[in-house]
């Protein structure tokens, strides 16, 4: 086998030098380097080997793709631990590789004999182009080894100066925050016990000024849905990594003789031609999967900022029928249904139905919502406990908590339930499992209100995991959404098995603008939830108006999270408009390419969906806040064919510029035909709008 291995997929190349015994390193990561004959590529490796320098170790310190102190990396190690104080440092030779060329992957197999360790390193490029890696240690020596650390990292070149990545908190996920990309480490560590409403999501490194449309990117993500860390290095010596993995406890990891620990996988996307490129990446690879939702995404009316927890049948079957007028497929219970259920003081483990409020049970509510033409959903939260329930009164050892003579810090008047006890998981499975064959539920709510405190989180996460994947085993129809207090458990490792992210408790369509522009780094429209609320927001007290709200929510899982049945006439028929509009173009926003334009004024945002011919496509010019300028002047449309003719115009219902202009634009009524070269070089004038409002253009290839 040639010790220089070449990947390629979707314009990204990844190198690889397997020469000598130590660990493999990546030559290169990023823009494709054309076919290559074997030993084309051979003087790649010595045109990469840097000079010593004095006071520097003998030889070059040899970046691998799990950095070891022992091999002079004296940067974040990929790898570390003891075993009763020894072995901190591991030190492990290759002794087999196997390279499988259909799926662009390599396995490395190595050993340190002297600390007793193996370890397996799988890592390779995707068809999408994304960089996948990840690493297991097993202990192969005597007594237990307690791990501390695996963390295998991606190199990243000169050019990278600056850094982006995300923070936020509950209501306000993921707001991005840039920098320069210094010397020293740049950490990012959730301790939460899930991926956290600040948790970063990607951690990018490019070309100084990117955008989504230009500049050098390479982007890091970690696939792990709890304890986690992400973070950017920058050493004297000129070595630049991202690098990132779960985040291990003081003692939470001790491997017994013959145990093993396999790091989440590491996922790095890179972007020629800026962060469009580098999500889309993404985008592709999870439409890829075998388990992403293949049929249309079902319109979703959920019942929570309509009703709370005030439930009763005859109000909720009134609220089922205007959501089906309003064009609604799915109806989603929330919180409140079961046993104890009136605040969210209690009931939580006592998943029963509550017969005070369901005399009958949900059955005659689900078979009005079904006689609608509806799937039904239910609203849980199975990581849970209230101290105030039957279940913690029965069972109050089965809190998750560091220590018996002490709980963790309340949090919205609940705890954990330890799911790694088997007996506390068993009970969630049959009483989960148990709803979901007496009632025809199509599709679970799947929340987790509160952060893991004083608590290790590895078996907790482990083992939620495994409850989601036995629930579709034994239900394959079903669909879960991965809601946390919103957006809290947004990531890869919990997307392997759900349906859909409920990306904030937040809907007021503003602050969704920006969380869901983030957001879609990582996930494809049609995985966010994205919900038209009352005119008032409930966590802002903002009003906005219903074109703008469900503009907003158009391109994404669209919903309705809104008491229609105090909603005028007028209103439930306007929201009619916009859920026909988003069904019809359900096909092209569920499957084509994200675009965002790279506009001057920061107060105009240009957003759209390119069909993957880019024969069609839909825009929206969104006015976050007043412009420095007026009027607007001209906007960029980007992602189209060059080549090609478009008839640009309008789109209705999202076709009507509220604004302070005394005349209307001379191409708004009749639309314009324009080259897609000129509308993404040139563009065309855009109306000028009050804050917070937007429109809709559609551009069809002639």
């Amino acid at each position: 086998m040639d010790d220089l291995l070449h990947f390629r997929a979707a314009g990204t190349s990844l190198v690889l030098d397997l020469s000598g015994t130590g660990l493999p390193r990546i030559v290169h990561w990023g823009a494709d380097l054309g076919a290559s004959a074997p030993g084309r590529l051979a003087g790649l490796r010595a045109a990469d080997v840097p000079q010593t320098v004095p006071n520097a170790l003998d030889e070059p310190v040899p970046l691998s793709v799990l950095p070891q102190q022992s091999a002079g990396w004296l940067g974040t190690p990929g790898v570390s631990g003891h075993r009763a104080g020894r072995a901190a440092a591991p030190a492990f030779t290759v002794h087999g590789t196997s390279v499988r060329d259909e799926s662009r992957s390599l396995t490395v197999e190595a050993v340190d004999p002297e600390g007793g360790l193996a370890l397996t390193l799988e890592l390779g490029l995707t068809g999408a182009g994304l960089v996948r890696l990840r690493a297991a240690v097993t202990n192969t020596g005597e007594g237990p080894y307690h791990l501390t650390e695996l963390t295998p990292a991606l190199p990243v070149p000169a050019q990278a100066t600056e850094l982006l990545d995300l923070t936020g908190r509950h209501l306000r996920e993921r707001a991005p925050q840039r920098h320069a990309f210094t010397l020293g480490t740049h950490l990012r560590e959730s301790r939460r016990g899930r991926t956290g409403s600040d948790a970063t999501l990607l951690l990018t490194a490019g070309e100084a000024g990117f955008g989504f449309r230009s500049g050098e990117v390479w982007g890091l993500h970690v696939a792990w849905s709890g304890n986690h860390r992400s973070l950017a290095e920058r050493t004297p010596a000129g070595q630049a990594v991202l690098a990132g993995g779960e985040l291990l406890l003081p003692g939470e990891i001790r491997l017994a003789p013959g145990a093993t620990y396999r790091s989440p996988w590491l996922y790095g996307s890179y972007g020629r031609n800026g962060l469009d490129e580098l999500a889309a990446r993404f985008h592709r690879e999870l439409r890829a999967r075998d388990g992403h939702p293949a049929s249309p995404r079902p319109v979703t009316l959920n019942t929570w900022e309509a009703v709370y927890f005030d439930q009763d049948l005859t109000t909720l079957e009134r609220l089922a029928r205007t959501a089906a007028e309003a064009g609604a497929e799915r109806f989603v219970l929330d919180d409140g249904w079961f046993r104890g259920r009136r605040d969210d003081h209690a009931g939580l483990g006592d998943w029963y139905v509550d017969a005070e409020v369901w005399p009958d049970g949900l059955r005659p509510l689900i078979d009005t919502v079904r006689g609608l033409g509806m799937q039904f959903g239910l609203w849980v939260e199975p990581e849970m406990i209230n101290p105030d329930s039957d279940l913690a009164r029965a069972h109050p050892d089965w809190v998750l908590a560091a220590s018996p003579s002490r709980l963790p810090p309340a949090s919205r008047h609940q705890q954990v339930l330890a799911l790694a006890r088997p007996e506390a998981y068993a009970y969630v499975l049959a009483r989960l499992d148990t709803l979901l064959r007496e009632h025809r539920i199509d599709y679970l709510k799947w929340d987790h209100n509160r952060d893991l405190v004083d608590a290790a989180a590895h078996h907790q996460t482990t083992a939620a995991y495994r409850l989601m994947d036995e629930l579709r085993t034994r239900h394959p129809q079903l669909e879960i959404e991965s809601c946390a207090s919103g957006g809290a458990r947004v990531d890869l490792g919990v997307l392997e098995r759900t349906d859909r992210v409920w990306t904030s408790d937040c809907i007021d369509a503003l602050e969704r603008q920006r969380i869901q522009r983030w957001t879609g780094l990582l996930l494809p429209p049609e995985l966010l939830g994205a919900h038209v609320g009352a005119p008032v927001a409930h966590t802002t007290g903002r009003r906005h108006t219903l074109d703008f709200r469900a503009g907003t929510a158009l391109f994404c899982h669209f919903g309705i999270e809104w008491d229609l049945t105090a909603a005028s006439a007028a209103e439930r028929a306007r929201l009619a408009e916009w859920v026909a509009l988003h069904r019809t173009l359900r096909p092209l926003l569920h499957s084509g390419t994200v675009v965002h334009g790279d506009h001057p004024d920061p107060a105009l945002w240009v957003h759209g969906v390119v069909a993957g011919d880019a024969g069609r496509a839909v825009f929206a010019l969104v006015q976050m806040a007043t412009s420095v300028q007026s009027p607007a002047g001209r906007v960029r449309l980007p992602g189209l064919d060059p080549d090609a003719d478009y008839r640009l115009a309008p789109l209705a219902p999202g076709d009507r510029p509220e604004g302070p202009a005394t005349s209307a634009l001379p191409w708004w009524e009749r639309g314009v035909t324009l080259p897609g070269r000129v509308l993404a070089e040139v563009g065309v004038q855009a109306p000028t709008l009050f804050p917070e409002r937007l429109v809709l253009l559609e551009a069809v290839r002639l």
